[in-house]
């Protein structure tokens, strides 16, 4: 199972480096680097790693001593003390086969940290477009202030003159304000998402976030061909899951088998005093082997029923899951269609309101300005603007999305 560590490794960092601007790459980066929810899954690894070399010892040597309070006497003289060692020794290739299920856990485990990366790059990516659209919405909206005010001078040099009344003013007044609202809430939206982006990347939450003032979307979008999620993690992870039960199995079998033990005894004899034989005193040296046989053990029929029974749960569910995958690739597709369509619109709506603008101002120079129209007019430039603005965050969310499901 090795090869799913080089292609979950690969597809990590290929996922890494495509379809994001340099600084948000940059802040991904720092993330994967610095999360410590990545670290946790990492150390947990690291601990499955080390299981196996657990896995590759064997049982307890064991060693015991025993005192002849009253010494039996043999022909060579009488037995004073006795000396035991015993190691039990598992069935041929139960060790291996440990240690190929101690190392299908690990490579398990290893898929947590490779889905925990990709995760925790869409987190950072999709808290990215949250920040460029209200940081794009604030200057939308300032800049439509400044233009305000403009108007609001040429209103006051309208009243001078007797062409506009002051009641325009403060209608002019009134919708700055409302503007400079809008503009606030805007501002306390970005540093909250800021907060929660910087805790992603595991910094403090006062670190400013530099995002592109500027993000347009491109004129042709790289089409998805035929695609393969078997090499997804999250689908790698029950193929992991499937062959640890495999090899749990093979230990499991492995287990049926009997356990041999070896061993020796000693026991220290005394020499007669009494009369002179042959090998007087001679000490004792026992050679010993045993055999442990699981006659009665009904657990290990039981076992592979169990995990009979698991492979085909964790099937169920890999279904489940590429089921869930093509649902939200489908569904990311069509949204980023969608954000395509809605972005072109808002580009045509936005010329033509702002022909419309022009008309106004043009007859301002002839006769008096209708400054409820010039407010329409604005009004909904701005919602022309803001709907641009999201369209361009709902696109790039979407291509993270895809990007997360395809490694495209």
């Amino acid at each position: 199972m090795n090869y799913i560590k080089y292609i979950l490794i690969f597809g990590c960092l290929f996922f890494g480096i495509l379809g994001f601007s340099q600084n948000l790459n940059d802040y991904i980066e720092e993330a994967l680097k610095n999360n410590p929810e990545i670290h946790s899954f990492e150390l947990k690894h690291q601990i499955s790693a080390e299981k196996t070399n657990e896995s590759a010892t064997l049982g307890n040597t064991e060693f015991s001593a025993g005192y002849f309070v009253s010494e039996p006497e043999t022909r060579t003289g009488p037995q004073r003390f006795k000396l035991s060692a015993k190691q039990m020794l598992p069935w041929f290739g139960t060790i291996t086969a440990r240690e190929n299920y101690t190392n299908s856990l690990a490579d398990a485990s290893y898929t947590d940290i490779v889905i925990a990366k990709r995760k925790l790059t869409l987190s950072v990516a999709e808290s990215y477009y949250k920040l460029y659209a209200l940081q794009a919405k604030q200057l939308v909206i300032k800049e439509q202030l400044d233009l305000l005010q403009h108007y609001e001078q040429i209103a006051l040099t309208g009243v001078e003159v007797g062409k506009t009344s002051a009641v325009k003013v403060l209608q002019l007044q009134i919708r700055e304000n409302e503007l400079d609202e809008k503009r606030q809430i805007f501002e306390q939206e970005f540093l909250a998402e800021q907060t929660s982006f910087n805790f992603l990347l595991n910094r403090e939450k006062e670190n400013v976030v530099e995002v592109k003032s500027a993000i347009e979307i491109p004129s042709e979008t790289k089409e998805i061909q035929a695609i393969n999620l078997d090499l997804h993690p999250e689908l790698l992870k029950y193929d992991a899951l499937y062959n640890s039960v495999t090899q749990a199995e093979l230990l499991n079998q492995k287990s049926n088998g009997p356990n041999l033990g070896i061993g020796l005894d000693y026991i220290n004899v005394a020499e007669r005093t009494d009369m002179d034989v042959l090998d007087n005193g001679k000490d004792i040296f026992m050679p010993m082997v045993s055999v442990s046989i699981p006659i009665f053990n009904k657990s290990i029929r039981s076992k592979t029923v169990q995990n009979k029974l698991q492979q085909e749960e964790i099937e169920a569910q890999k279904t489940l899951k590429i089921n869930q995958l093509n649902s939200y690739l489908d569904t990311a597709l069509k949204n980023r269609i969608n954000a395509r369509i809605s972005y072109e619109t808002q580009l045509k709506n936005l010329e033509q309101a702002k022909n419309a603008e022009e008309i106004l101002i043009k007859n301002y120079e002839t006769e008096t300005i209708d400054f409820n129209d010039l407010l329409d007019i604005l009004e909904l430039q701005l919602n022309i603007q803001l709907n641009k603005i999201e369209s361009v965050q709902k696109y790039y969310l979407q291509s993270a999305i895809i990007n997360y499901i395809t490694n495209n």
